[in-house]
C-alpha cells in the first residue's frame, strides 16, 4: 500500500500564514475535510505562536515562526494576516517562488493583482504578474456569488445594498466584546428604558463605536471621505473589479448587528434586461456556491443562524421591484469566516494547485 507521505510527495506544498487566527482555524478544518490536493502543509504564524501544534488532515503539525525561510520550497502560500503584514511578507513569499493568495486588503485594488471569486471569475487567477491573487472582503463575498449569477443572466447595472455584519467581522476582539456585553445585559433585565442605559451597562465597547448587544450600529470600518466608511467603499470597489464593471453604480450602508458569525445583505439590484422572479430563482437554484431558500410562507428564507458553518451563499426573499421591471429585491446570508474568508481563499489556492499540476 502506498503511504500517505508518498502519495502526497508529488503534490504542491502549501503554507498557511496566520494559521492560529480565527480564520486560520476555519482553514485547517477546510483543509482536513475538502478534497486533499496538497503535499506538505506548513503552518506559519507570529513568533509568539511558534511551537504550538495544531491538527490538520488528521496530523499534528508544529507552527513555524514567520520568516523568509518558511517559504523555501512552497508552491502556494495562503495569507490571513493584517494588511501591513501581508504588504511586507507576500512579496517575500513570491520572491521565494510561491504564489500568494492573500486575504488582507493590502493588494485588492492593485491593478496588477486579480481579485478572484472562483464561481464568478476563476480565469482571472491565472493573470497574476506579481505572483499574488487577492481574496475579496468578507462583506463583498457574502453577496457576490449570487450577483455573479444574475449579472451573467441579465447584465447588472446598479446596486443599492444594506449590510448586516456580524461581530466576527471585527476579529476575535469583536466576538469577545459581544459575548461580554450580552452577559452584562442579561444580568440587567430592565435595560432599554432610558437613553444611555445600555452604554453604561455594557462598559467596554471593544472595537465598536457604540454598544452592540441589543443594538445595531450604522457604522462598520474606518472613516473615509464624505462620510463613507471603508467597508462601504470596499463593497463598491470590489464588486466593480470582480464583475469587470468599472462603472457599476453601487451605494452601500454597512451596519454592525449583534450576531456572532455570518454577514447578511439586503440588495436592490438593477439590470440591463427585464427580469422575472421565477427566471432568477431558476438561475440561482442550480448555481455553484448558492443555496436558494425562498418560501417565506413556509418560514423559509436566509438567516445568519441557518447559514453559519455552511459553505454556500444563502439567498431568498426574491421579489420584483414594485417600480422597475429591471430590478430585483433579495436577501443574502453568508458565513463571513468560511466563504467570506477561508473557503474562498482555499478555492483560489486549489485553482492554482490544479494549474501547477496540469489538472
Amino acid at each position: 500500500m502506498t503511504s500517505t507521505s508518498t502519495s502526497r510527495s508529488n503534490r504542491p506544498t502549501l503554507a498557511v500564514v496566520g494559521a492560529t487566527g480565527a480564520v486560520g482555524s476555519v482553514m485547517l478544518d477546510l483543509l482536513t475535510h475538502r478534497t486533499d490536493v496538497w503535499g506538505e502543509v506548513r503552518l506559519v504564524a507570529s513568533a509568539r505562536s511558534a511551537g504550538r501544534r495544531l491538527r490538520v488532515r488528521g496530523e499534528e503539525v508544529e507552527v513555524r515562526a514567520l520568516s523568509a525561510e518558511c517559504f523555501d520550497g512552497v508552491d502556494v502560500a495562503m495569507f490571513d494576516v493584517p494588511d501591513e503584514v501581508s504588504a511586507v511578507w507576500a512579496p517575500v513569499a513570491t520572491g521565494r517562488g510561491a504564489v500568494v493568495v492573500d486575504n488582507s486588503g493590502a493588494f485588492r485594488m492593485n491593478p496588477e493583482v486579480p481579485l478572484v471569486v472562483p464561481e464568478v471569475n476563476a480565469a482571472a487567477a491565472r493573470l497574476r504578474p506579481l505572483g499574488i491573487i487577492a481574496n475579496p472582503n468578507c462583506t463583498t463575498l457574502s453577496m457576490i456569488v449570487v450577483l455573479g449569477v444574475l449579472h451573467r443572466q441579465y447584465g447588472l447595472r446598479e446596486l443599492v445594498v444594506a449590510s448586516y455584519q456580524a461581530a466576527s467581522g471585527a476579529g476575535q476582539a469583536g466576538i469577545d466584546t459581544l459575548r461580554a456585553q450580552l452577559a452584562k445585559v442579561a444580568a440587567s433585565p430592565d435595560l432599554g428604558t432610558r437613553s444611555g442605559d445600555l452604554r453604561a451597562a455594557v462598559g467596554d465597547l471593544g472595537p465598536f463605536p457604540a454598544p452592540l448587544a441589543l443594538n445595531v450600529i450604522p457604522w462598520a470600518g474606518s472613516a473615509q471621505d464624505a462620510g463613507w466608511t471603508s467597508e462601504e467603499l470596499k463593497v463598491r470597489n470590489e464588486s466593480r473589479k470582480i464583475l469587470g464593471l468599472p462603472d457599476l453604480r453601487v451605494s452601500a450602508t454597512c451596519v454592525r448587528v449583534p450576531v456572532i458569525t455570518t454577514h447578511s445583505l439586503a440588495v436592490h439590484a438593477v439590470f440591463d434586461a427585464p427580469v422575472q422572479v421565477a427566471d432568477a430563482q431558476a438561475a440561482l437554484r442550480d448555481a455553484p456556491g448558492v443555496l436558494l431558500v425562498d418560501d417565506p410562507s413556509a418560514g423559509e428564507f436566509p438567516t445568519p443562524a441557518d447559514a453559519v458553518g455552511t459553505d454556500p451563499t444563502w439567498v431568498g426573499r426574491i421579489r420584483a421591484s414594485l417600480d422597475d421591471p429591471h430590478a430585483l429585491e433579495l436577501f443574502v446570508s453568508g458565513d463571513n469566516l468560511r466563504k467570506g474568508a477561508a473557503l474562498n481563499t482555499a478555492q483560489i489556492a486549489e485553482l492554482v494547485a490544479s494549474e501547477l499540476t496540469g489538472g
